[in-house]
């Protein structure tokens, strides 16, 4: 059968849709593409959000569509928690967070006798990581490593630890093969991922912990960029910094969940520091590894965010000096704390944070790229931008676009930066 697939959210997400990709190739199946008939369609949905439900859906309605007659399995974290609004827009199969490769068994299945089915377990009572096959069978540049499932923290915005359930670790040992295969099918760089990456080897009570893991990850494949995702700034500490700074191939971008730059709204949020703790993590990442990247998220207009808090966040983000910056207006998210406490922001209020934040995200962003005009750095190339220029990232992940003829993809190459453009950097090939 052909096949597609398509993935909304996270890194985790992405994982996961590479290993069924995989998986489907092995079993026969040839790729398609979610913009044209296929016999199988697998939508990997989100649920971080109402809107992320809401994209879920359509993609759904669009693979429906497409091809009437196709396979249409769901799986993934809004899948995990509403199976049942799934279940009405017709889905043949529906699956939640866990048992990929049953999943996939059942839409075989499926289409053979035409029978819909829905089996979602409780995500709490996992206690074993699924470990699935890392990497995809397209482009090879870039492969996630799913290192970590599940969350404990339960932020009152959030309603992930339900969709995932309790935190579930790759042994170390593991994770190192993983790397070394995605090394040995010929991808330059690997991403270190989970849904809370900062909980890696909580369950595995053995003494490690995060720093651990990703220093056994860049000795193993010293070849590859190793760049982490997202991850808790309370993990960022000066034994984590000493641990790492010595890593020729760690990619030094660090992305540390924000979400405000205010401790009244983050109390509200159930977070576990305050802005005194996470300017700390940057100034020990800034001291470890000059010139690295610090990104962030960021929630604007949270239930009670009153306007002082939202101008705290504000010069939080100046005193902070983010390389980038994801930020959202706050969702209401059904079964979450925070979907029913009072003073819930106006829509055009928040919109109207969302756009004064993007745009001093913007001017902080222009001006961390800026400081690197004149310098030289490796870039790792991955595809062609609309002018015909082949564009990468360096190791800081600033976007850059090359002027070449030559075929650069999947090469790494020195570059010297010559203009600041709107999405990056463009410079000359040494």
């Amino acid at each position: 059968m052909r096949f597609a697939i398509y993935t909304l959210g996270c890194k985790v997400n992405q994982y996961e849709s590479q290993a069924m990709e995989r998986e489907l190739l092995r079993r026969g199946h040839e790729q398609g593409s979610f913009e044209e008939p296929c016999d199988l369609y697998i939508v990997n949905t989100c649920t971080v959000t109402a809107v992320s439900d809401k994209k879920s859906r359509n993609a759904l309605r669009r693979a429906r569509k497409l091809s009437p007659s196709a396979v249409i399995g769901v799986c993934g974290c809004y899948a995990q928690v509403s199976p049942e609004e799934v279940q009405k827009l017709e889905a043949d199969v529906v699956s939640g967070t866990g048992g990929r490769m049953v999943f996939l068994d059942r839409m075989e299945q499926f289409a053979k006798d035409r029978i819909r089915s829905v089996q979602v377990d409780n995500a709490f009572r996992r206690r074993e990581f699924e470990a699935l096959e890392a990497g995809g069978l397209g482009n090879r540049t870039r492969a996630m490593l799913k290192v970590e499932d599940g969350c404990v923290n339960f932020c009152t915005y959030c309603i992930i630890p339900y969709a995932r359930g309790a935190v579930r670790s790759l042994p170390l040992e593991a994770a190192v093969k993983q790397a070394q295969a995605l090394r040995d099918q010929g991808y330059r760089e690997v991403v270190v991922t989970g849904i809370e990456l900062s909980s890696w080897g909580q369950d595995l009570k053995n003494g490690l912990g995060p720093r651990d893991l990703i220093a056994a990850v860049c000795r193993a494949v010293p070849e590859l960029r190793v760049r982490l995702g997202s991850m808790e700034p309370r993990t960022v500490d000066r034994d984590f910094c000493d641990a790492l700074r010595d890593l020729p191939n760690l990619c030094p971008q660090f992305h540390l969940s924000l979400q405000s730059g205010c401790d009244e709204t983050l109390r509200r949020m159930h977070r576990k520091y305050d802005t005194a703790r996470f300017l700390e993590s940057c100034d020990l990442l800034r001291a470890a590894f000059p010139g690295c990247a610090v990104t962030t998220d960021l929630i604007v207009g949270f239930p009670g965010e009153t306007e002082q808090e939202f101008e705290a966040t504000l010069a939080f983000m100046r005193q902070a000096a983010f390389a980038s910056m994801h930020i959202f207006p706050y969702s209401r998210r059904a079964g979450t704390p925070a979907a029913d406490m009072p003073d819930q922001v106006p829509k055009a209020e928040k919109e109207r944070r969302a756009n004064l934040a993007g745009a001093l995200e913007r001017e902080l962003r222009q001006a961390y790229r800026g400081g690197f005009l004149g310098k030289t750095l490796p870039v790792l190339f991955e595809q062609r931008d609309s002018l015909g220029r082949w564009t990468g990232h360096t190791p800081n992940y600033i976007p850059v676009a090359v002027a070449s003829s030559d075929d650069l993809r999947n090469q790494i190459l020195d570059v010297r930066m010559t203009d600041l453009e709107a999405s990056g950097l463009a410079g000359t090939l040494l």
